[in-house]
Formats: C-alpha cells, structure tokens, sequence
C-alpha cells in the first residue's frame, strides 16, 4: 500500500494514520499511483467511485450520495466548440463533493467519528453532507461574510457552524488552533481531498473516448481541480492510457491572484489588503499548496492569468445565455476562456474542456446583484 509523502521534504509517513500535514508542518501528498486501464472502470457504479481501482480507500468503507459522471457538454463559444465540464451535478452543487466523498470515506475507514472542516461555503456544504451520510459529527468554521445561502445548507446537514471575522485565511488560522482537540479535515490540507478531485480528470478521459483534451480551463483559490487534474493526468500517462498531458490554463481574481503570480514570477499586489470579490469561493490569499500548484501548471505548460470582477459578471450573463447558471466563482474560467481565445493561447482544433464548479443558486444575492 502507498504510503503518504511531504513532497518537499520526501519523509513518508503510514497510509493509515489520520494525519493532515508533515512534522514539519508541509503539505501532505498521496504517493504515486498507478492508472488504470478502461477494462478497470466499474461501468455499473454511477459515481466516481467507477474509478475505485485508482482511489486508495478500502471499498467496504466508502460513503457516496452519487457525486461525479457529471455532464461534459459541448457548446459554441466564440466561434469554437467547447466542452463545459458541469460540476454542479454533483449532490451539494459544487465540485467539492469529489474531494469530500473519498476524504470522508478515508476517514471513517480509520474511525473517525467527528471531524473540523473550515470553508467560504461550498466545501463546508460539502463535507457537512457526507459526514451527515457516513454517521460523522462535523463542525464547520466559516467566514463571517460568507452567503447566507450556503450557510443555511451547512446547518441543513446537521453541522454545527461557527462564523469568524476576517478573511478566508484566518478562518484557516483559527481552524488550525482548533484541531487540537478535534480530528482536522481541511478540503485545502488533506491528501485524499486530492484523491477525490481527480476523478475529474478520469470522466474527462472516458468521456471524450479516452483521450485527454487539450485544454484545461478551470478557476483556481487553493487550486485542489489543479492538482487534481495533474494527478489524474499523470496517472494516465504513466498507465501510457494518454500520449500527451493537457495544458492547465488557470485563472484567479485580480486580487487573489497569488497561484497566477507565482505562475508568471510576477510579485502581486503592493498591499497586504484585498478587495473582496464577487468570486467569493476563490478568494484565497496564501493557498496551502502554492508550489505545488505553480508546478503543476508549468508542467503541463499552461498559464494563469487574472480575472477583474466586470468580466466575472460578464461571463455569468454570458453563461446563463446560453442556459448555464454557474455562480461567480465558477463563471472565473468562463471569463477566462474569451481571453485565451482572444489571444490565440486555445487553437481553433483544439478539445477544450471548461470546469464549471458550481451552481447559481449557491451564489443567489450576488447574481441578484449583476441583474439588478
């Protein structure tokens, strides 16, 4: 069985010891996998858990609400066609229900009966709902500014919510002095969070006939679809399932922009303050795993530009034009999208695929406010 690795330092530590970062305080990856095949996929499972032969959780612990086989839907856009990945599918409308689906089913395998999660919304919505399915108490630190709406969803599921003033960060900060005393699984922090997300890239393989697209397009705050993406991808590779890895093209708010400035060598903003932004689930400032991130990209030989809020309430019009309702956050790549066809970055024979992560109806006061 793999064993956990700190990819900064190489010290592994047990598979089976619940454990969110390194001693010295470092991210923690799930070690190399090996891919799988198509003969692997268990066609009868409509989950991510089709993919179970490459997700490292003992199959009689798994918990599902029957997240992922989301659609893959091909539109025009500007002049080309592309396939709009439609995450809000998934059972709590956002992305974050891959993530959740293994790390909790990870967790309860070890025994874990109650468990701290910190999140702007959706990965607390997300988390609350399959520790509500697995039997799992959860508590859930968000931010005091977070929408009404997705707090309402985390309380629905049975989860106790605390709000902390501050930015996303120090909801992060305080989550960490709180895990202490009780079991830490931070969407942002925990390896198998990442087991989950890749899963993404596995539906993209199977459903464009296995093969990998192009072009990735995706919206990137602490960047798990990044590194998820890279995984499932690299996986594939190694498996020889896919000649070529797709390149990441990510984007971020202008001023939440580190991974797009890391990417680009560039220092970001002059000041420590930032802006709040309509894309409320990507405004992060310091994401856990910003190198690894800014790798990621690199390797495929992508790019991260950076998105002001005029052209995220742009791209929700133009996404609900064409019958997509995807809240701000979600509507980052799509923004992203005109401009690396504008600027030739996406080829007019290329398979695109755009990452939408979640629904409007997470994000009901903002929209309201782009139509008012």
């Amino acid at each position: 069985m793999s064993g956990y690795l700190i990819d900064r330092s190489g010290r592994r530590y047990d598979l089976l010891e619940p454990r969110w970062r390194g001693d010295d305080g470092s991210p923690l990856m799930v070690s190399a996998l090996s891919g799988i095949t198509p003969e692997q996929i268990e066609t009868a499972e409509r989950s991510l858990w089709r993919y179970g032969a490459a997700i490292p959780v003992d199959p009689g612990a798994r918990v599902s609400l029957g997240e992922g086989c989301t659609p893959l839907v091909p539109l025009d856009w500007s002049g080309r066609r592309v396939h709009f990945k439609l995450e809000w599918f998934n059972p709590t409308s956002s992305f974050k229900d891959r993530g959740s689906a293994v790390m909790v089913s990870h967790l309860a395998s070890l025994g874990v009966m109650q468990l701290l999660e910190d999140s702007s919304g959706n990965g607390g919505a997300s988390v609350a709902a399959f520790c509500a399915a697995a039997g799992i108490d959860a508590k859930i630190l968000a931010p005091a500014a977070t929408s009404a709406a997705k707090i309402r969803q985390v309380r629905a599921y049975g989860a106790e919510v605390e709000l902390v003033p501050g930015t996303r960060d120090d909801v992060a900060a305080e989550a960490i002095r709180q895990s202490a005393r009780i079991t830490y699984a931070s969407h942002n922090w925990h390896p198998f969070f990442l087991q989950g997300t890749k899963t993404i890239g596995y539906e993209m393989w199977e459903a464009l006939g296995f093969r990998a697209p192009d072009n990735v397009v995706v919206v990137a705050g602490a960047g798990s679809n990044v590194l998820g993406c890279d995984i499932a991808f690299t996986e594939l590779l190694e498996a020889g399932q896919i000649e070529t890895r797709p390149r990441l093209l990510v984007a971020q708010p202008e001023d939440w922009a580190t991974i797009a400035h890391g990417v680009n060598g560039t220092s970001g903003p002059a000041t420590v303050e930032r802006k709040p932004t309509i894309a409320e689930g990507a405004s992060i400032a310091v994401p856990v795993r910003l190198p690894e991130n800014v790798e990621a990209i690199r390797r495929s030989n992508g790019t991260a530009i950076t998105i002001d809020d005029d052209s995220i309430r742009a791209a929700v019009r133009a996404l609900a034009a064409r019958g997509l309702y995807a809240e701000p956050t979600s509507a980052v790549a799509a923004a992203a999208l005109d401009r690396f066809i504008a600027d030739g970055t996406i080829g007019e024979d290329d398979t695109t695929v755009v990452i939408l992560t979640g629904s409007g109806l997470k994000a009901a006061e903002q929209i309201a406010a782009i139509y008012d």
